[in-house]
């Protein structure tokens, strides 16, 4: 990690001071490795929150994943759609209200990849804390053999971290205003197709 080149993009400013209030951040199941340098490195010392709680699947991959964070000052709460999820949500919003910042993967445990799914909808509505979607691309890396090919960028690769609009859902949503910021949000996560990176990119060269 240390040799990792990070850009950061705040083009809302949301981090413009060292008292930015809690909120939800939505990272992708398979960038779940970038989560704890994106907490100690940027987040941290530009946040009021008391600490940062993420949402960690139940499963003998997530132990090991609970320990790990734990050495970067991340508190696991274990749970998923499949296993204890009302009892991690309702964990998750006490630690919300306690003055926590929330970290979420909402297309995890098991996918669709890259689809976001209600429970991060959910836990805003209960907690009231703005969703901020965070989109990681990750110049040089390696790609393992799951079902949403987990990323472990390589040394000194270059990582752009991108924080996108803040998402609010107010406590009384419908379920047509859920969708309308699950769209929203599914729209601010999507990555940009690599083939459209390098057609980008040869249009900037010509």
């Amino acid at each position: 990690m240390a040799t990792w080149r990070i850009r950061w993009h705040d083009p809302h400013q949301i981090f413009k001071s060292q008292d930015t209030p809690p909120m939800i951040f939505c990272l992708w199941h398979n960038r779940l490795a970038l989560s704890m340098k994106i907490y100690r490195g940027f987040v941290r010392d530009r946040s009021q929150a008391r600490g940062l709680a993420a949402m960690i699947s139940a499963s003998k991959d997530g132990g090991l994943l609970a320990e790990t964070l734990s050495y970067f000052g991340v508190t696991a709460v274990r749970g998923s759609t499949s296993r204890r999820g009302r009892q991690a949500l309702l964990e998750l919003t006490r630690m919300a209200r306690d003055g926590y910042g929330i970290a979420i993967t909402p297309d995890g445990p098991r996918g669709p990849k890259y689809v976001v799914q209600d429970g991060i909808l959910a836990l805003s509505q209960l907690t009231g804390l703005a969703i901020v979607p965070t989109r990681v691309e990750i110049c040089s890396k390696f790609s393992l053999r799951s079902w949403d090919n987990f990323q472990i960028p390589w040394p000194f690769s270059i990582i752009h971290v991108h924080f996108g609009s803040l998402l609010n859902l107010p406590r009384n949503a419908d379920q047509l205003e859920r969708e309308q910021i699950r769209a929203q949000l599914q729209k601010l996560m999507e990555d940009i197709p690599e083939s459209n990176k390098e057609a980008a990119a040869m249009n900037r060269l010509s």
